[in-house]
């Protein structure tokens, strides 16, 4: 059997993550895990965030142990570890020097507009720091050239998207990525009864995005300094 492999897939939140994740997790030889730092997170800033109760006393926050898992045998046995992050869980506090031990990484975008207005339906305040845009470039620099995936061409092309980021990632691509059953699944977080309604209901990705949305006010601003971000981190899309 050959060497298991690790994914780091790095995303903000509304940015097609948890639809990624069903995706890879619909692989028979692949196991997933659901934002692990999320607790940690939590536990370090303080944050109220929806579901915190129910999220500290579900899932661990100690980072050390959070790493451990992340880096040690893979669950279950299986050949491939996609390990959906969240870049804005990375705060001061949780440790990076782990990152050299995971054999794949990956940067999941998506156009500003599309998750700012995704992002209020969910909460109520808003920055560049909660989407992860500047995170994810400063991650990407620390990283060096790692494939970069972008939501919306996903949902344009599913197959062809994920066929050349399994060529690159070198793990092959399984038909089973297109489809899965509805509902929610074991590894899903203790917060999926807030943020996981769409996916819960769906059984594969779903209709193009359609047009942009139009944003008015701070949100507009949002999307004008996260837009140059967006856009150089796409240089290296796949």
């Amino acid at each position: 059997m050959s060497a298991p492999v690790r994914i780091a897939m790095w995303s903000g939140p509304r940015n097609l993550s948890t639809t990624m994740m069903r995706s890879f997790g619909a692989r028979a030889d692949t196991a997933v895990v659901d934002e692990p730092f999320y607790a940690a997170f939590l536990k370090i800033t303080g944050l109220d965030h929806p579901m915190t109760e129910e999220i500290l006393a579900a899932h661990e926050a100690d980072t050390g142990k959070v790493i451990a898992t992340m880096t040690g045998p893979v669950p279950g046995g299986k050949r491939l570890f996609y390990q959906k992050h969240m870049i804005h869980h990375m705060v001061d506090g949780i440790p990076m020097d782990w990152l050299d031990r995971i054999e794949r990484h990956v940067l999941l975008v998506r156009h500003p507009a599309r998750v700012i207005a995704s992002y209020q339906r969910k909460m109520e305040t808003l920055s560049l720091e909660a989407l992860g845009i500047p995170q994810q470039m400063d991650l990407s620099q620390r990283l060096g050239p790692v494939p970069v995936i972008d939501a919306d061409r996903v949902l344009e092309d599913p197959e062809g998207v994920l066929s050349r980021l399994c060529a690159t990632l070198d793990t092959g691509f399984d038909p089973a990525m297109l489809n899965w059953p509805s509902g929610p699944r074991a590894e899903d977080g203790a917060w999926a009864p807030h943020w996981y309604d769409a996916v819960w209901a769906s059984t594969g990705f779903g209709a193009p995005a359609g047009p942009l949305p139009v944003l008015s006010g701070r949100a507009a601003e949002h999307e004008k300094e996260a837009l140059e971000i967006y856009e150089r981190l796409l240089e290296s899309h796949v």
